[in-house]
């Protein structure tokens, strides 16, 4: 076979130099009649022998870049996947029937899925898809040459089970990744001898052992596969289920062939998208070996080899949450900050420093400004990200931003943003210690300093969007931009508050056009993703702008001259809309509304701001009987839900706020007060003094402003619909209160008690009854009643 291989391999090289030809695309004539007298013999093969002389000649003598896709499938309908596999699983086994050495087999079978692994359709075949675990045993181990005692062993103890070699090779392709794994353990058994020494394996030095050497051909062969099927669109998930994993990683720690160069690009093709979080929570332990000897490689390599590196760290960095508290983990940040701190320093241009930023968002994302640096090197590092901003933004109009100059930009942002949270995250509480970071250190100018170039990079964000077109609303990049601005205006609420404003039509209408879904999506959808600046690896909903936006229209709707604007943009709408679809969503869950939705109150507390402001808008805006309608849906099941109370709490003092504005009803009761009047507000009573009651004491710091701003819209509620105290009556609100007032020495402080003087006030004055009520009992009772000397007017009591 092999003779006649070399006679044929002769005359066809004959035939080339002949015609000068051969080489770039096509094929010469004596290549094509080669070939179609090898797929004849392939359709007509009587056995391995025919087929394997065949595919020797097509392999040898008609490289894959030469063959068309027609010509490819018909040598794939010829041979099918079966005869590759096998031809695999006979090296790795170490069969002497085929006549040829393993290395033979290994070289033509690799090449052969190669070649047909260009055409999509064929890399995404199940047959092939079944050999990737023999294809990645190979690169991890090396090729087997020596393993046939080993293989005898296994035939030998196959025998005396009763299975046939037949039966062997049939189960090696229904579960190849049988013999990957009974291939790599062969070699790891071999790599140490009794005296410790390595034998027939791989040392973890950059010296791999000639026995075990994987000749380039073949690694460039297997590399081909795997890299054919990563590109399909479910090839990652494919490669990650099959153990890619484990086995790169052990190709790049024994330095095999090819295994820096092509290996860690499969690797981080892998370590990016979707994918990411499945490869880290399979195989932490070898990803995280993989990284610290990556950073070592960093630590040690030039100044030029460095900067090459850092975009490849960034692939090779856990997503949030994986290993955080992993001392190894924070070692490997630690000393990679130790190395990008002189970097930064130094002079670099535009296209330099981008992946120095990236990175230090990517570090900053994992632990923080704990382990950055001394606070003058934090104060450049958001000085540099500020000042790429300014400049990549700050261009006239029309002018295009590079995909290179974004995902730097994106970086910046992300910087920045972490500067805003440490900085308000310092300032959160006067009675508890703020957490000590470098940040948290600065001095009193570097603080000014870091807020005045965070202001101007801000400025230049918003000027940026002034810019964009509706067109563009689906460019991930813009999204990235207009979340960086709300992080920021979230927090900030006095500089550029012009500019802000005449930003309002952009930031409202963006977050409904995707709100709506008017917005192409796909894009987006990608990029929450792949981006590996960011916490975010959840679907896009389009519900995610007006989330960011929300925190700042609380701000905004608070401010005069803000809220104007937001009326003329309708954005009460918007706010109605987001709350049912919210609620719709928050109901189908499992759990039947268990779990909390932060976003749900921000929204109530911006409503709250245009419900107190502007009580003619809400008298006649329409969105606000629909809000009306919705709480009166969700009350009854909120206020069980313990989770949700603060929720409750939002949507029971709206309802009271909306129905003070409300004129008498003709007759009847209305169902929305109704169903917001009647939640239980209660503090528990307990000897001489009020405590929360139990199921509102978690909720309770969150959720007291609101009970009393309630308490004080139900005054205002029964001023305007008098009939409403007799559902207070029957719901048994007012004689609990007044029992426990009663039983009690003194209220926790003088707003609780202004509050709820307030409502029983109002409702003394409107309905005899609960005078009559409230007057017994303060003549009977001492207690807390006794302070609220308004009330004792109401009722006639001295």
């Amino acid at each position: 076979l092999l003779e006649k291989r070399s006679r044929e391999e002769e005359k066809v090289r004959g035939s080339e130099r002949d015609a000068g030809g051969g080489s770039g695309g096509g094929l010469t004539d004596s290549q094509r009649e080669v070939l179609e007298k090898c797929l004849h013999a392939l359709r007509h093969a009587k056995n391995d022998s025919h087929t394997l002389a065949a595919l020797l000649l097509i392999t040898r003598l008609c490289p894959a870049s030469q063959l068309d896709k027609p010509t490819l499938r018909r040598i794939f309908e010829a041979v099918g996947l079966n005869l590759p596999a096998r031809l695999l699983v006979t090296a790795v086994r170490g069969s002497d029937d085929s006549g040829l050495p393993p290395h033979e087999l290994l070289s033509l079978g690799t090449a052969l899925l190669a070649a047909l692994s260009t055409d999509p359709d064929m890399a995404s075949h199940p047959q092939l898809l079944t050999t990737i675990p023999l294809l990645l045993g190979i690169l991890a181990n090396g090729p087997v040459l020596n393993q046939q005692k080993q293989a005898a062993q296994e035939q030998n103890r196959a025998g005396e089970m009763g299975q046939s070699q037949d039966s062997k090779v049939q189960s090696a392709e229904s579960n190849p990744a049988n013999v990957a794994k009974s291939a790599g353990e062969s070699n790891a058994s071999k790599q140490k001898g009794d005296d410790g020494s390595t034998s027939n394996g791989v040392s973890a030095s950059k010296e791999t052992s000639p026995s075990a050497s994987l000749d380039e051909a073949m690694a460039a062969d297997c590399y081909q596969v795997l890299t054919a099927v990563c590109a399909l669109p479910k090839g990652p998930d494919q490669l990650l289920s099959r153990g890619a994993v484990p086995a790169l990683c052990q190709a790049v720690e024994q330095n095999q062939t090819f295994s820096c160069e092509k290996g860690l690009a499969l690797l981080g093709c892998l370590l990016s998208g979707k994918t990411k979080g499945k490869a880290w929570d399979k195989h932490p332990a070898e990803l995280l070996a993989l990284l610290v000897r990556l950073s070592k490689d960093f630590c040690q390599s030039t100044d030029q080899a460095r900067l090459d590196m850092c975009s490849q760290l960034v692939q090779f960095l856990p997503p949030l949450g994986v290993a955080a508290e992993s001392e190894e983990l924070k070692g490997v940040v630690s000393r990679i900050w130790g190395v990008l701190r002189p970097m930064m320093q130094a002079k670099l241009t535009p296209r330099q420093i981008g992946p120095i930023l990236v990175l230090s968002a990517c570090l900053l994302d994992l632990y923080g400004w704990e382990l950055v640096g001394p606070p003058k090197f934090c104060c450049l590092l958001v000085n540099r990200a500020c000042v790429e901003v300014r400049m990549g933004l700050e261009e006239p109009p029309g002018n295009e931003l590079s995909p290179e100059l974004q995902h730097t930009l994106t970086g910046c942002y992300r910087i920045m943003e972490a500067a805003i949270e440490q900085a308000c995250s310092a300032g959160l509480s006067q009675t508890a210690a703020p957490p000590q970071s470098p940040v948290s250190s600065l001095s009193l100018q570097q603080s000014r300093q870091v807020l005045g170039v965070l202001e101007e990079a801000f400025s230049a964000l918003m000027y940026h969007l002034q810019q964009v077109d509706p067109s563009r609303y689906g460019d991930p990049f813009i999204f990235a931009t207009f979340r960086s601005l709300c992080s920021w205006l979230a927090e900030e609420t006095s500089c550029l508050k012009e500019e802000v404003t005449a930003l309002l039509p952009f930031l409202i209408g963006y977050s409904r056009s995707h709100f709506q879904g008017e917005s192409p999506e796909q894009g987006l959808s990608d990029w929450m993703a792949d981006m590996s600046v960011s916490e975010e690896r959840g679907a896009w909903t389009g519900k995610e702008p007006l989330r960011y936006l929300l925190p700042a229209l609380c701000h905004l709707s608070a401010e005069e001259g803000p809220r104007k604007v937001l009326l003329t943009l309708d954005t009460p709408a918007l706010l109605v809309d987001f709350l049912s679809q919210s609620w719709t969503s928050l109901k189908g869950k499992s759990g039947v509304v268990s779990a909390r939705d932060p976003s749900m109150e921000t929204a109530c507390s911006a409503l709250l701001n245009f419900t107190v402001t502007e009580p003619e808008r809400v008298r006649k805006d329409p969105c606000f009987r629909t809000l009306e309608a919705l709480l009166s849906d969700a009350l009854p099941v909120l206020v069980h839900k313990p989770q949700l109370l603060v929720l409750a709490a939002n949507y029971c003092t709206m309802g009271l706020m909306i129905g003070r504005l409300k004129s008498a009803p003709s007759g009847g009761s209305s169902p929305q007060l109704s169903g917001s009047s009647a939640v239980p507000w209660t503090l528990a009573p307990a000897p001489a003094q009020v405590k929360v009651s139990t199921s509102w004491e978690e909720s309770w710091d969150e959720a007291v402003e609101l009970w009393r701003l309630g308490l004080q819209a139900l005054g205002g509620c029964v001023r305007a619909q008098p009939w409403i105290t007799a559902l207070v009556r029957e719901e048994g609100w007012l004689k609990h209160t007044l029992t426990m007032l009663g039983q009690c020495s003194a209220l926790p402080d003088q707003h609780t008690q202004r509050a709820l003087e307030e409502a029983l006030c109002a409702m003394a004055e409107q309905c005899p009854v609960c005078k009559q009520e409230i007057g017994d009992m303060m003549r009977n009772d001492k207690g807390a009643l006794s302070c609220m000397r308004n009330l004792k007017k109401s009722v006639g009591v001295k």
